[in-house]
């Protein structure tokens, strides 16, 4: 714990979004922060709390309560343990450790967003960068059907917009394109806007794969509502970037192509990198949704949708990503941490949750809670609990414990919870 209130208010880091902010202040006495955006800000506010764990809606002791989460886990046949995106390295290593004990699946929150720029990195590697050369380098940012005003707020002044680095002295030094099928609040803050029609992604990049190779015949008049010579300008604005970097959220991957989209961005930055430097990087969303897929990865050598009901593990995204198990009724219990599918999934996949067992871990009350037959509040990371956390570009930070609790951490629940398993599995 910091020694006095003036080290308390310095490098807490927001525990909200993907660009992981470590720069903002938190007044401990009055419950307050600052320099956060809208959104952090609403996370590290005083709101209701899951007052303790309960079985049933009835409260009880942690040790209940992780007790029964136990006793369901071992008697499926084949659990699904789901979420993890909003909780930190330590926690999701001996999540992944329990999904194999109890020969459960794992999969977490990526495998409804940007699951497809993995299955494209896996064909293609990646040409990537940190947000910290971004930030000093980059002469020429594309935001790709992505929004950071309103889904990552800070990350255009601290990393790509208006920020300031060694060789970007000021926010005229570098050019913006918004690229989207709409004029989000990010397109006003660009040099260029694009807006394409939806589900052209693919085909606009082709195009302007065509143009970086001087194959100007091979584009038509207009691709994807965009015209031949628009498309042209853009070409030549990327190849004589001195650094570009090209930021894809999920209108890229959740539109008509989704991997097949990133994949053929992929080979557009390849084929610029002949020429000049260029990065391409995913905007990711929760504050560690890329541990949810680097931690399973050091493991089992998988990220997402990893079967374990055979004794070892198996990657198929098409047959056992959450959706698709719970559509399927492959599961027949259910571990959700720091996650909310019951408000954001299918109502397909809700009907089979509502018949099975839901174990919740998670420090606020959400739509889950309301099906789980065992709720367990947890610490909230950043505020309560410590432990390590990927930013959006793969960079680790350590997230402090700054104010003391009752609640126990997610990596306290879950190294009791895997104690248990072994102790009754005869492992130890």
């Amino acid at each position: 714990m910091p020694e006095t209130k003036e080290e308390e208010l310095t490098n807490v880091i927001c525990t909200f979004c993907g660009s992981v902010c470590d720069d903002v202040l938190f007044d401990v006495e009055k419950y307050k922060g600052k320099k956060f955006c809208k959104l952090g800000s609403a996370k590290f506010s005083k709101k209701e709390r899951i007052k303790a764990p309960m079985i049933d809606g009835k409260e009880v002791s942690y040790e209940e309560a992780i007790e029964k989460a136990v006793e369901i886990l071992l008697n499926a046949k084949r659990p699904l343990l789901y979420g993890w995106a909003s909780t930190v390295n330590e926690a999701i290593r001996l999540g992944v450790i329990l999904t194999e004990k109890v020969g459960g699946v794992y999969d977490q929150c990526a495998s409804v967003c940007h699951a497809p720029g993995t299955l494209a990195l896996i064909e293609e590697g990646v040409p990537g960068g940190s947000l910290g050369e971004v930030k000093n380098r980059a002469d020429v940012v594309i935001f790709w059907g992505s929004n950071p005003m309103e889904a990552h707020p800070r990350h255009p002044v601290r990393y790509s917009v208006r920020a300031k680095g060694l060789l970007i002295k000021d926010r005229k030094d570098r050019k913006v394109v918004v690229v989207d099928v709409r004029k989000t609040k990010s397109a006003n803050m660009a040099d260029l806007f694009i807006q394409i029609k939806p589900g052209y992604d693919y085909p606009i990049i082709s195009a302007l794969r065509a143009l970086v190779k001087g194959e100007e015949d091979a584009v038509p008049d207009e691709v994807g509502g965009v015209s031949k010579q628009q498309l042209k300008e853009l070409a030549e604005l990327m190849k004589n970037a001195k650094y570009g970097a090209l930021l894809y959220g999920l209108g890229v991957t959740q539109s008509r192509g989704r991997d097949r989209n990133v994949e053929n961005a992929i080979k557009l930055i390849q084929l610029l990198n002949r020429h000049t430097r260029w990065i391409i990087w995913p905007m990711r969303g929760h504050y560690n949704v890329v541990g949810a897929g680097d931690v399973p990865a050091w493991e089992v050598g998988y990220t997402y949708a990893i079967d374990f009901s055979r004794g070892y593990p198996r990657f198929s995204p098409g047959e056992f990503a959450a959706n698709e198990v719970l559509q399927r009724g492959d599961c027949d219990a259910a571990l959700i941490i720091a996650s909310d599918p019951v408000a954001h999934f299918p109502k397909a996949s809700v009907a089979h949750l509502k018949k099975i067992p839901v174990i919740q871990i998670d420090p606020f009350p959400n739509m889950t809670t309301l099906i789980s037959k065992v709720v367990i509040p947890s610490a909230m990371a950043g505020l309560e609990a410590e432990g390590t956390a990927y930013r959006m570009d793969g960079i680790p930070f350590r997230v402090k414990k700054i104010i003391d609790t009752e609640y126990w951490s997610d990596e306290k629940i879950l190294e009791l919870m895997l104690e248990k398993v072994n102790e009754k599995l005869g492992l130890r």
